[in-house]
């Protein structure tokens, strides 16, 4: 891969506070993981408050075919509130695969072309490799970009493009504009992204002062459009499949649940250990002890 790309996304500034690193490491050597990524608005703004999100890397083939598989986790802090995590696994295969757009998956690639700090390492090759892998996400990302962006226009024009394209593929709700919450706040990020991304892809392009056109011939476009149909027909039901997996397998949702709850409403539901267990049975409960609480 070019190496000015892999040199940019190397030396990024992703500054990681020591909190985070100390979870990032806790959650690597206790998984055997290759590398931990933290992602994130939090990566963004340094604050420690709400989720902390991660993604732990393990060596290996991959085991779930329905993947990542997510626990949710909180460390207590003396005089502070707890820290609170929630955490992806999957192996580095996997993600390699999908950030090169190889898999189904229509979130890997479009989520890391984002920012994101290795935060953990087990050792440099790890950390090389990651870096590689996340250079390989921005390619992906960039060479759709090239496909559903404008003739011509400027980088951003081509990253609302995709980030526009992808929200709609996943079943998830983002209000209009979504894109530019992205763009804005990490424009430091993007800054000549997008062009290093084409090179390192084989993709020609001119330039003419803050504009980009991408030189696509009819045939590579339909390639690319075909491929992303694909994606994009399979999206909401993919992450429909994820969502009913997590539901028997993300550890911790009671908690979590509970937190979010509490967040939003200021009402503290107790987890007790048959909500723990099977936080699906009992949340008719939880649902009544709420309605409840609010209206008291």
């Amino acid at each position: 891969m070019n190496s000015p790309l892999i040199a940019r996304i190397a030396a990024a500034d992703t500054h990681i506070e020591p909190e985070v690193a100390a979870i990032a490491r806790r959650l690597g050597e206790e998984a055997g993981a290759l590398a931990v990524l933290f992602y994130g608005s939090n990566l963004r703004t340094g604050s420690l408050e709400g989720v902390l999100d991660f993604y732990t890397l393990l060596p290996g083939p991959q085991r779930d075919r329905i993947w990542p598989r997510v626990s949710y986790r909180e460390w207590p802090r003396e005089g502070a509130e707890p820290l609170r995590a929630k955490i992806a696994t999957m192996s580095l295969a996997a993600f390699d695969r999908a950030a090169a757009g190889k898999s189904r998956d229509t979130t890997i690639w479009a989520r890391f072309v984002q920012p994101a700090g290795i935060a953990w390492a087990r050792d440099e090759a790890a950390r090389e490799q990651v870096v590689e892998v996340l250079a390989q996400a921005a390619v992906t990302a960039a060479r759709l970009a090239a496909a559903l962006g404008p003739a011509k226009g400027t980088a951003d024009d081509f990253w609302r493009a995709l980030f526009r394209a992808t929200y709609q593929a996943e079943f998830r709700v983002e209000k209009p504009g979504r894109e530019d919450a992205i763009l804005g706040p990490n424009a430091g990020h993007f800054e000549g992204l997008l062009p290093l991304a084409w090179s390192a892809g084989g993709i020609a392009f001119a330039q003419e002062g803050d504009r980009f056109a991408p030189r696509l011939s009819g045939a590579e476009r339909r390639r690319i459009v075909r491929w992303w149909s694909t994606r994009r027909r399979l999206g909401k039901p993919l992450n429909l499949a994820r969502l009913a997996k997590a539901s028997t397998t993300f550890e911790g949702a009671a908690r979590y649940a509970a937190w979010k709850i509490e967040r939003h409403t200021g009402v503290a539901l107790p987890v007790t250990p048959l909500a723990e267990r099977h936080p699906l049975i009992a949340a008719p409960g939880a649902l009544w002890r709420l309605w409840r609480a609010r209206r008291r």
